[in-house]
């Protein structure tokens, strides 16, 4: 793992563009400073980035039948994190932070830009997103719930659908960098 700025970020992302269109965020259900070599990028408790790879083309195994053409994102943490009904979740003893939910909002931020993708639910999902099309998210196995629900901070504490959360919050920075 390297750690990277936004700026080292966007030069790699200008190296992928047109070779890939699509981002999944996801969990690690591991703990905070723990990075796996699934997901391109990793983003800590503090909102710090590492990356895995120099390339960001290279086909990960993140997201089960969609690593083709996609960036694997994820925030380090959720540890025994429990779905419960989604609005009630329980994060784990890992949670994910402000700070981290800002890093990958910042991450998604600057990808879009330089891959020339729209902050929206066709280039930009969740792991949970994912699975629900694909029949394995909450709705029926619940086998992967990743960011199903996050804090929408600092606005407030409700727990608001996580991709929506991520993709608003990417907007925001997008115009703000």
């Amino acid at each position: 793992m390297r750690k990277v700025n936004l700026d080292e970020l966007r030069d790699m992302a200008k190296a992928a563009k047109g070779y890939t269109n699509k981002i999944y965020v996801h969990w690690t259900a591991g703990r905070y400073h723990q990075f796996f070599d699934d997901y391109h990028i990793n983003v800590d408790a503090d909102g710090s980035i590492y990356v895995s790879t120099e390339d960001l083309t290279e086909v990960l195994a993140h997201t089960w039948n969609r690593n083709s053409r996609a960036i694997g994102i994820c925030m380090a943490g959720c540890y025994k994190a429990q779905a419960n009904s989604g609005y009630n979740t329980d994060f784990g003893a890992y949670p994910p932070t402000q700070d981290q939910i800002d890093g990958v909002a910042q991450v998604v931020a600057v990808l879009c830009e330089e891959l020339a993708l729209s902050i929206d639910y066709d280039h930009v999902k969740t792991h949970c997103e994912a699975a629900e099309e694909d029949n394995y998210g909450p709705s029926t196995t619940c086998e992967r719930w990743d960011l199903w629900y996050l804090p929408d901070t600092p606005l407030t504490e409700e727990l608001k659908p996580g991709g929506e959360v991520i993709r608003g919050k990417a907007a925001w920075w997008k115009k703000n960098l």
